[in-house]
C-alpha cells in the first residue's frame, strides 16, 4: 500500500472533520508498510509483509470525550466512526483534566523517510540476513536474527484547524549467537533510517566475536565494580531518565526530580557536569515526527546541561495550571560524549567490568530511578586494560542518576535504539548477585 501523500490524508481527515456535531474533535490518519524476515539455527524460519491504514476519531462534547477507529475509507463508514465516537461521548462521564484543542501549529519539515528504505522488498531483506547467516555459518556458532523494515505516515487534524503530517522510514536488525556447547552467547543490533547505512555483516561479526569470548565464564563476587557499558547497556538505564522527566510527577511529589519539602529541582545541579542531554527532532542522526500526539510542536530541548536540569515535559493539562506552555517528552535523545573509542575506555580501564547489555530491567523506586535487571549476552572482566575473561552475568541494582554521578569517562555517541549515547565508563556500579543465565 503506497504511503498516502500530504494531500491525500489531508483530504481524508477534512472530509471525516466534515460530519462532525461536536464541540471539539481530532483525527488521526497512520499508515504504511512493514516487512520482516526472521531466521534460527542459520535458517530462515518466517518472512512476510504487513500494510495498514487507520484512522482514529475522537470528539468531546463539553469534557466528555469518545473515541472511535476504523480501518474502511468510503464515505458511510468514515461518517459512521464519527458518529459511534459521538455515541461514546455521551456515555462518557467527564474529564475534569480536559484542556482544549491546539489550534494551527507551525511544524518544522524533517527529513526521516528514506527512499531506498521505503522501496525495500524481499529480496532486499533476504540478502541482509544473508550475509549475517554466511558469517555464522562460517564461524561454526548458531544464529538467530531479525530484521524488519518500514515505511509510514502519520497525519493529524483537528476541528479548530491544526493538521500536520510526517512520514518516515526505520529498519531495525538484532542478533543473538550461542556456542556450540552452550556456554557463550553474543548479541549485537542497529538502526537505521536509511538501509544503506546498516551492515548486518559487520554486526555479525561482532556477535561472532562476543559469543566466542564469553565462553565458559568465571563467577565473580556480586559488589560494587568499576564498569564500561557500552551504548546498549547505557542507552537503557538512561532513557528511563529522559522518559522521567515529567513535571507533573515532580510537582507532586513523586519523582527523582522533586525536592524535599515542595517544589522541583529544575535548575540544580543533578548529574556530573560532563552529562549533556537533549533532543531534537531535526537531528540528522535520529530524525523523529515534528508533533506529539496531542499536535503540539516538538522542538530541540536541552533536558540536561552540564549536569544541570533544565527543562521538563508538561501535558497540556498541567502546563496550564503551572502557567506554561505544553511541553511534549521527547521521542528521541542524543547525550553528548566524549571521542574515546570503546577499546580505547577498555585500555584505559585498570579493573572492571565490560557490559554488551541489559536485559528485563525493572523499575524499583520512581522517586530514586532505582532499576533492576540482568547482564547478557557478553559480560567480561577486564584487568590492566585488557579484557581477560568472561565472568558469569550479574543482576544489578542501580539508579541512572547515581551512575552518572559516578561518571569516569564518556566515548564517541553511536545511535542506538533511535537514540545517540556514547560508550561510558561509571564506578561503583553496584551487582547484587549472580545469575546462571547464558
Amino acid at each position: 500500500m503506497a504511503i498516502l501523500t500530504q494531500e491525500e490524508a489531508k483530504k481524508i481527515i477534512d472530509k471525516v472533520l466534515s460530519y462532525s456535531k461536536a464541540d471539539e474533535m481530532k483525527v488521526e490518519l497512520t499508515g504504511g508498510r512493514s516487512g520482516n524476515i526472521r531466521f534460527a539455527r542459520n535458517s530462515v524460519s518466517t518472512a512476510g509483509t504487513s500494510n495498514n491504514l487507520s484512522l482514529s476519531v475522537t470528539v468531546v462534547l463539553g469534557k466528555k470525550i469518545g473515541t472511535s477507529d476504523i480501518n474502511e475509507f468510503d464515505d458511510a463508514s468514515l461518517e459512521k466512526a464519527v458518529r459511534r465516537a459521538e455515541e461514546m461521548a455521551r456515555l462518557a462521564p467527564e474529564n475534569p483534566e480536559y484542556v482544549p484543542m491546539p489550534g494551527p501549529q507551525t511544524y518544522a519539515k524533517t527529513n526521516a523517510f528514506v527512499e531506498t528504505t521505503a522501496n525495500m522488498k524481499a529480496p532486499d531483506r533476504a540478502k541482509l540476513a544473508g550475509a549475517s547467516i554466511k558469517s555464522v555459518m562460517a564461524s561454526q556458532l548458531s544464529g538467530a536474527g531479525f530484521l524488519e523494515d518500514s515505511a509510514n505516515f502519520n497525519a493529524i487534524g483537528n476541528s479548530k484547524g491544526l493538521f500536520g503530517y510526517h512520514k518516515n522510514t526505520a529498519v531495525n536488525f538484532s542478533l543473538t549467537i550461542r556456542t556450540p556447547d552452550g556456554t557463550g552467547s553474543g548479541y549485537s543490533a542497529g538502526d537505521v533510517n536509511d538501509v544503506s547505512k546498516l551492515n548486518t555483516a559487520s554486526l555479525t561479526d561482532v556477535a561472532i566475536q562476543k559469543a566466542k569470548a564469553s565462553q565458559k565464564p568465571a563467577a565473580l563476587e556480586p559488589g560494587k565494580y568499576t564498569v564500561i557499558l557500552e551504548p546498549l547497556a547505557a542507552g537503557e538505564l538512561v532513557q528511563f531518565m529522559v522518559r522521567a522527566m515529567e513535571a507533573r510527577t515532580a510537582d507532586e511529589g513523586r519523582s527523582f526530580l522533586s525536592k524535599k519539602g515542595g517544589g522541583t529541582r529544575l535548575g540544580e545541579k543533578l548529574l556530573d557536569e560532563r552529562v549533556t542531554i537533549y533532543s531534537d527532532p531535526m537531528d540528522a542522526q535520529i530524525p523523529s515526527s515534528p508533533f506529539s500526539s496531542e499536535g503540539y510542536p516538538q522542538e530541540k530541548v536541552m533536558w540536561f546541561d552540564k549536569g544541570v536540569v533544565k527543562n521538563l515535559s508538561y501535558s497540556a493539562y498541567w502546563a496550564k495550571q503551572k502557567g506554561v506552555k505544553p511541553l511534549p517528552e521527547p521521542s528521541g535523545f542524543v547525550m553528548m560524549g566524549g571521542t574515546q573509542s570503546l577499546a580505547e575506555l577498555i585500555k584505559g580501564t585498570e579493573k572492571g567490568i565490560l557490559v554488551t547489555r541489559f536485559w528485563y530491567t525493572r523499575w524499583l523506586d520512581p522517586q530514586t530511578l532505582l532499576y533492576t535487571g540482568l547482564t547478557r549476552d557478553g559480560t567480561f572482566f577486564i584487568d590492566n586494560g585488557q579484557i581477560k575473561h568472561p565472568v558469569k552475568n550479574f543482576r544489578f541494582n542501580e539508579s541512572p542518576v547515581i551512575m552518572l554521578n559516578n561518571l569516569e569517562a564518556l566515548g564517541t555517541p553511536v545511535r542506538t535504539r533511535g537514540n545517540l549515547v556514547p560508550p561510558m565508563r561509571i564506578r561503583d556500579f553496584t551487582f547484587s548477585s549472580l545469575s546462571d543465565a547464558v
